[in-house]
């Protein structure tokens, strides 16, 4: 239905994130457009810029920004927003799985 912002996960201090996948299972029905971007707080699409989710059920990895591989000295809370042009979809479907290796700072 309509756009939604959904916490995917929290990744830990300290941490550098290696990859972001999202995994397609069942397409939006929405009228219009309808896409996933995944990222943070301060950048939503530092993980994964709007990747349209109307197509053939599909899995997409990110495209990872330089600064964002480090998290930092702060926990991050992760999230994937579902962005829909009409609003009016009742269907869809998507698991994204973020990997990362803890205690591997960057900085």
């Amino acid at each position: 239905g309509a756009t939604n912002t959904t916490a995917v996960g929290i990744i830990p201090a300290n941490s550098q994130i290696v990859d972001v996948i999202l995994n397609v299972t069942t397409v939006s029905n929405d009228g219009g457009a309808a896409t996933v971007k995944i990222g943070h707080a301060g950048d939503d699409d530092e993980y994964l810029p709007a990747t349209s989710v109307k197509g053939s059920p599909a899995t997409t990895r990110g495209t990872i920004g330089a600064d964002g591989t480090d998290i930092g000295t702060s926990d991050q809370t992760v999230n994937a927003i579902y962005t829909a042009a009409n609003g009016n979809g009742n269907a869809g479907a998507a698991t994204v799985t973020i990997l990362y290796i803890q205690n591997n700072n960057l900085a």
